[in-house]
């Protein structure tokens, strides 16, 4: 099974906070194996640096953690840069003697079978990337003590090819860091600001020494505080993203086991001007590089030039670090919906072309706000621009996020061949300011004196089309009209155009048969293709935040790649609109 997915390494990809941060890059491994020929692979370990265990109970079961190993392909070559071979996988497991008992998990690991203090695993072939080497349930062992500790190492044998070795280490007892839920009001306002007094508690065996605290919060809310122990990141406002600001802050002391700890100064959490539908993330986590690394992911982030954040109280000196007993309560999360609209303003286009040439157009809409649209949870598409082709032309390319239906907005089998009707969906998020440009190509079959076909944005249901978040529905609709009065219809290319965005529908020109031509008819012969000029492909599903349950930080520069399914910002669109108001 892969484990370095886009997604995985999401919110950087999947997985909790905490999850995320125990894990290990491939650049942890260890020391770089010797030289080897050019063309012998080097393969390397990966997996958690360390892995706190529950104490071994007075009475009872122990608690049992988990434990994955990796195994990395550096090859990007999807193709032939496969290993095709036998390979042995050895896991010395004399280290942990006395301080784990460590079992294989036989459906994560069929091939793997442990021998005294070795567990081997045989296996065959590994693909370019990272895939599962081993799973392992351990516990603490009967008679260990609080911070006993030891190393797992992992080794490597094929004819042909090279393991770099690899360590983890297995620690009794540590800190166990528990965010608390906060009593946030969640109906807002835009402008409403509330306090957000962070508190956590200690729960584990031993002291933490310092704390990460991080916080995520999405395009439509505030934290106006900039801290100096706080390092900030905000999401580019040229990507199509949730806009998400990350603050990653570098708290100082020992928090004490069976200690809870609040902020010293409560957090501001404010509903901006273009809130809607907004996320916030809190969690906590022991300070350490490893985890710092994993959560910045590679983006930029900018230290913060106010005062200190502080938690109280920290009555102890510097403690022992360790690694997080539950990982999975270190983080909460809290929705908003604020009362607030975004107007979503259609704009058609004015095109011209004599019998027989093909014109380019552009059409589509764009949000001119206050609020940002963003379906955090679902990932479900914000809208749909619903375009029908005038009488007399048949289009020749189409983005490739649009799909062909019949003149009514059934489904239609034939999606290369021209059709009357286009939707087009947006992805999961539509910033203010932002929009969805389209651009088509079509033949003209017949000359026709401004003919004109509908652009209309809409909701993504035909039969519910109303955007509820929309208070002007009357500028959801233009028109692209075709060789309209005055147009010069011997010109084959495109004349910009555009609804004024003044709160009413353009008006098409009453279509008339060209008195030199026949009836008007259309062509089924040539073909639609193409993609959307200007845009990153279809729509994105499914990709928003789970409706349960913890999420991972999104790093920044991939997230953003991930959800990037074709909104681009509309300046086009303002000179359209400029022009024709």
């Amino acid at each position: 099974m892969t484990r370095c997915s886009p997604r995985t390494v999401l919110h950087r990809a999947a997985g909790s906070l905490a999850a995320a941060g125990l894990l290990a890059a491939a650049s942890l491994t260890g020391a770089a194996a010797p030289a080897q020929a050019v063309d012998t692979p080097v393969f390397t370990f990966g997996g958690p640096a360390e892995t706190a265990l529950h104490p071994y109970p007075e009475s009872g079961k122990p608690k049992s953690s988990r434990v994955g190993i990796t195994l990395y392909n550096p090859s990007e070559d999807e193709e032939n840069g496969g290993f095709d071979g036998d390979f042995t996988l050895t896991f010395d497991l004399s280290g942990v003697a006395g301080v784990a008992d460590v079992k294989i998990d036989g459906e994560a690991s069929p091939d793997c079978e442990i021998t005294g203090t070795k567990a081997v695993c045989e296996d065959w072939g590994i693909r370019p990337g990272s895939q599962s080497a081993a799973d392992f349930v351990v516990t603490a062992a009967d008679g260990s003590e609080n911070g006993d500790t030891g190393t797992i190492t992992v080794t490597g044998q094929a004819d042909g090819a090279t393991f770099t070795p690899f360590t983890t280490r297995l620690t009794v007892g540590g800190p166990d860091l528990v965010m608390e839920r906060l009593p946030l009001k969640t109906e807002l306002t835009p402008g409403a600001k509330q306090q957000a007094p962070i508190t956590f508690a200690n729960r584990g065996t031993r002291d933490a020494n310092g704390v990460l605290l991080t916080l995520r919060y999405s395009r439509g809310l505030d934290i106006p505080q900039r801290y100096s122990n706080c390092e900030y990141t905000v999401d580019d406002p040229d990507l199509p993203d949730f806009g998400w600001t990350t603050a990653l802050c570098s708290v100082e002391g020992a928090f004490e086991a069976g200690a809870t700890y609040t902020l010293a100064t409560p957090l501001t959490l404010e509903a901006t001007e273009r809130a809607y539908y907004d996320t916030f993330v809190y969690g906590i986590h022991e300070n350490s590089a490893a985890h710092r690394t994993v959560l910045r992911a590679g983006a930029p982030f900018e230290r913060g030039t106010g005062g200190v954040l502080k938690a109280v109280p920290a009555k102890k000196g510097a403690a022992a670090r360790s690694t997080d007993l539950t990982p999975g309560d270190n983080q909460q999360e809290a929705d908003f919906r604020t009362e607030n609209t975004a107007d979503f303003v259609a704009y058609g286009d004015d095109v011209a072309g004599a019998e027989g040439s093909t014109v380019k157009a552009d059409i589509g809409f764009r949000n001119e706000g206050p609020a940002w649209i963003g379906h955090i949870r679902s990932g479900e598409d914000v809208a749909t621009v619903d375009f029908t082709v005038p009488q007399g032309a048949s289009v020749t390319s189409k983005p490739e996020r649009c799909r062909a239906v019949t003149a009514d907005g059934k489904y239609r089998e034939d999606q290369n061949s021209p059709a009357p009707r286009y939707f087009c969906n947006t992805s999961m998020t539509v910033r203010d300011g932002a929009g969805l440009d389209l651009p088509f190509e079509l033949r003209v079959d017949k000359a026709m004196v401004g003919a004109s076909g509908a652009v209309t944005v809409r909701g993504t249901f035909l039969k519910n089309p109303k955007l509820p978040f929309d208070p002007k529905p009357a500028n959801n609709t233009a028109y692209l009209i075709l060789n309209g009065e005055g147009a010069g219809s011997d010109s084959g290319g495109a004349t910009e155009g555009g609804d004024g965005g003044s709160g009413e529908p353009s008006t098409p020109p009453t279509s008339a048969p060209d008195p030199e031509g026949s009836p008007s008819g259309t062509s089924g012969s040539t073909t639609s293709g193409g993609s959307a000029s200007g845009t990153a492909g279809g729509s994105s599903a499914g990709g928003g935040l789970a409706s349960t349950g913890s999420i991972a930080l999104i790093a920044s520069g991939t997230a953003a790649a991930a959800l990037a399914a074709g909104l681009v910002l509309f300046t086009a669109a303002r000179r359209r609109a400029a022009r024709h108001s």
